[in-house]
């Protein structure tokens, strides 16, 4: 019965154009998995940026117990971005040929081994290696975790496979600070609390990459093992027009993750951490709902769209420093989320609408290391900028910047016609 059935599917597939699933099939994926195996590959993606985020709320428990300046908390931020590139150099490569799964659960274990260093931290250098831990972590599940979905997703569901990716990130992004902020102002020994949570979240996504339905990839190794990512001959276009926008736009995130805390403090003059989780949260729950909004546009539209929510952020932004007005700082934070989502959900769909499976990881790192590069790199600078002329000045360069090249982003996708005319 199983011979007759495997027999039926090869002609269906080779009546239907077989090219398409003979490529899926050298990736190592399997058929179509059921539609519900297809969100739960996509957990994974979403506890492990639930770690990302989680410090977010506890820095200042970190300042005030430690002491170190903002310049100092923007470089503990940018050696996550060091961790998250150096992962991009190689996960991407690795899954591609020998699994998602052989880089996905080591990339759990770090993300297990952060939780405990961050919940033992008593110095800068603590936090500096569990954010570099958390870094590489990262690196790995946007690249074999984001093509992960895509294989359980299989060929015919590429669309949704990028949206519940794109969504997993940013939603876990959001998650983690809200609930790092929640429970270090309700429960005990807060930096240890938060972290035992994270932990067990991690565990649930052990098991379900455990039993993941993704095969190893029988694709024939090209190239070097340890390279910068890049895309197939001819997919370098939809790279650039990813990059174009989701840069400007996870940069706008970043700065709002490294010193937003500091810029509530001084507008509102509080230090709940609830708040601060609060407003992270928001900004990536915008930019989750954003991305179920605009997923039957086309991808120009939710590009264009994006560059243009990134510059009115960074608008925003400086009305809210110069006003000192909170509401105005909320504004700008929920802009910045529309602004990386859609950024995030096109170049995804970009990508995964002309890579090939077998090249797909690399594809996701290679768009992930134009976006994180920008994002730790301008913060960084922001931070010290801020502490020698204050984080009002500060803010204004970073902001003005920061529209610069979001505005030459969004004007290069609207010169382009080709491969950024089909939905989302």
């Amino acid at each position: 019965m199983s011979e007759t059935r495997s027999a039926a599917v090869t002609a269906t597939a080779t009546a239907a154009g077989a090219p398409r699933r003979t490529a899926a099939a050298r990736a190592g994926v399997g058929p179509d998995a059921p539609l519900w195996w297809v969100w739960l590959a996509a957990w994974p993606v979403t506890a492990v940026f639930v770690l990302s985020n989680a410090a977010t709320p506890l820095y200042v428990l970190w300042q005030r117990d430690i002491g170190f300046s903002k310049g100092t908390l923007t470089v503990v931020f940018a050696f996550y971005i060091v961790g998250l590139v150096g992962s991009l150099l190689v996960s991407g490569v690795v899954s591609d040929r020998v699994g998602r799964k052989p880089v996905l659960l080591p990339a759990l274990a770090l993300a297990l081994i952060a939780c405990l260093v961050f919940a033992t931290a008593t110095s800068v250098a603590a936090l500096i290696v569990a954010r570099l831990f958390t870094g590489v972590a990262v690196g790995a599940v946007v690249s074999a975790g984001m093509a992960a979905v895509t294989d359980v997703a299989g060929p015919g569901r590429r669309r949704l496979a990028a949206l519940l990716a794109s969504c997993a990130m940013v939603f876990g992004a959001g998650l983690g600070p809200l609930l790092a902020g929640v429970l270090s102002e309700t429960a005990p020994a807060p930096t240890v609390t938060v972290f035992v949570v994270e932990a067990v979240l991690l565990a649930t996504a052990v098991l379900a990459v455990l039993r993941m339905p993704v095969r190893r990839p029988t694709a024939r190794a090209e190239g070097a093992w340890i390279r910068v990512p890049a895309v197939p001959r001819g997919n370098g276009r939809q790279l650039a027009l990813g990059i174009a926008v989701f840069a400007p736009g996870i940069t706008a995130t970043s700065f709002v993750l490294s010193l937003g805390p500091s810029l509530l403090s001084g507008l509102l003059g509080t230090t709940s951490r609830i708040v601060a989780g609060a407003m992270a949260f928001a900004m990536f729950l915008a930019a989750t709902g954003v991305q179920f909004a605009v997923q039957r546009l086309t991808r120009r539209t939710v590009l264009t769209t994006g560059a243009a929510a990134t510059t009115l952020s960074m608008v925003t932004l400086v009305v809210a420093v110069h006003t000192s007005s909170a509401p105005v700082l909320i504004a700008a934070a929920l802009l910045a989320g529309a602004g990386q989502g859609m950024g995030q959900l096109g170049g995804l769909s970009l990508l995964n609408s002309g890579v090939p499976a077998q090249r797909l990881a690399e594809a996701n790192a290679a768009l992930n290391m134009g976006g994180y590069l920008l994002a730790g790199v301008l913060p960084v600078s922001a931070g010290y900028l801020s502490d020698a002329v204050g984080l009002t000045n500060g803010a204004t360069v970073f902001a003005v910047v920061l529209m610069a090249l979001a505005v030459i982003g969004g004007l290069v996708v609207r010169a382009t016609r080709r491969q950024v005319t089909d939905p989302a």
